[in-house]
């Protein structure tokens, strides 16, 4: 694991941090010293996990597909001092069609996993821009950004491009402003992502739950934990692209296989 060491004493943010992927972030940034604000909408969630890792640690509770919410959340962190690490994690998993899905499911997943990734980075980066000393910026996408949009989730699969896009875009401007980006995509991971419907805003009709039938391939995967040693050694080497795969070489596949397709589409004109 690369060392984080330059990182101790300073501020991270990270969203979606009250289960999952952004909580094992939250948890491990405030191992290697860092002071974290863990982000949710969800009060309990964001409270839970700040008052149990380590560190001096605080909750925040806004909703990241407000764009007033993320300003409003920002002058308050602002607050605190500087920010030198902003980990924009939050997304939800929808399970629906692009085709026939619901008007509400798609602005759902629109708002949080793309919208919310551009508003949470222009609420915040004026904060890290002002900061001295090591500065970061991270952005989890999936691999399912990587594939064709397929199986149960080609919503989600295909909002998942989008965030990519918006990373992609987010870490030329920010290597701009000398902040380097890590664009992580996991794999299929022990998450709570299914049961994204616990976390809908009352705009996108009130807080529910998936069947938990429907989770049996989560709760078999492993732990968001195993990809820290490989987010560590990013963020120590000035960031860059991090897949964590966890199909044994299917993600690979099939990302090459579709790059060569659209390869052989491309004509001169």
């Amino acid at each position: 694991m690369s060392d984080l060491s330059d990182y101790q004493g300073k501020t991270a943010i990270v969203t979606g941090a009250g289960d999952g992927i952004g909580e094992m972030l939250a948890r491990n940034l405030a191992v290697a010293g860092m002071r974290v604000g863990v982000q949710d909408i969800r009060a309990e969630a964001a409270e839970r996990v700040a008052s149990d890792i380590a560190g001096d640690a605080f909750p925040l509770v806004f909703d990241v597909s407000d764009r007033e919410a993320c300003f409003g959340a920002a002058a308050e962190v602002e607050k605190r001092g500087p920010l030198n690490m902003l980990w924009i994690n939050a997304g939800v998993g929808v399970g629906s069609p692009v085709l026939t899905g619901r008007p509400n499911a798609i602005e759902w997943a629109l708002d949080v996993n793309v919208r919310g990734v551009i508003w949470t980075a222009q609420a915040f980066a004026s904060l890290l821009e002002s900061a001295s000393g090591p500065r970061h910026v991270g952005v989890t996408a999936s691999t399912a950004a990587l594939r064709r949009p397929e199986g149960d989730f080609p919503l989600y699969a295909t909002t998942k491009h989008a965030t990519f896009a918006v990373a992609e875009a987010l870490r030329g401007e920010f290597a701009a402003k000398d902040i380097p980006t890590t664009i992580l995509c996991p794999g299929l991971l022990n998450t709570n992502i299914w049961d994204g419907a616990k976390a809908r805003p009352e705009r996108f009709g009130g807080v529910r739950h998936m069947d938990p039938s429907i989770s049996k391939m989560w709760d078999d995967a492993k732990s968001p934990d195993v990809m820290w040693p490989d987010i560590a050694r990013t963020i120590g080497q000035g960031g860059g692209y991090l897949v964590c795969s966890t199909d044994g070489g299917e993600t690979k596949a099939a990302f090459e296989a579709r790059a060569s397709e659209i390869s052989s589409g491309i004509v001169e004109v």
